[in-house]
């Protein structure tokens, strides 16, 4: 059972955050930047593991979530 609850608040606040981050000129990230940061947000939320009280995945879904809105708002808002 998944809990929508951390997912979709680690979502939104990610999403805000992603909206707010500017690019600059002279910092540009290429596509394997953002692969190895992908990896190292998995392996941190494997680290983490599910909130307390959860047991639906061994992951913490609130931080993939995070993750997943900050890329979602900085290519939709970026």
């Amino acid at each position: 059972m998944l809990y929508a609850g951390p997912s979709l608040f680690g979502f939104l606040i990610g999403f805000i955050l992603g909206t707010r981050i500017k690019e600059d000129e002279e910092l540009r990230f290429p596509l394997s930047s953002y692969i190895v940061i992908l990896i190292a947000a998995i392996l941190m939320a494997w680290q983490l593991g599910p909130f307390p009280y959860y047991h639906d995945l061994p992951l913490a879904s609130g931080f993939i979530a995070a993750f997943i809105g900050i890329i979602a708002g900085r290519i939709i808002r970026g």
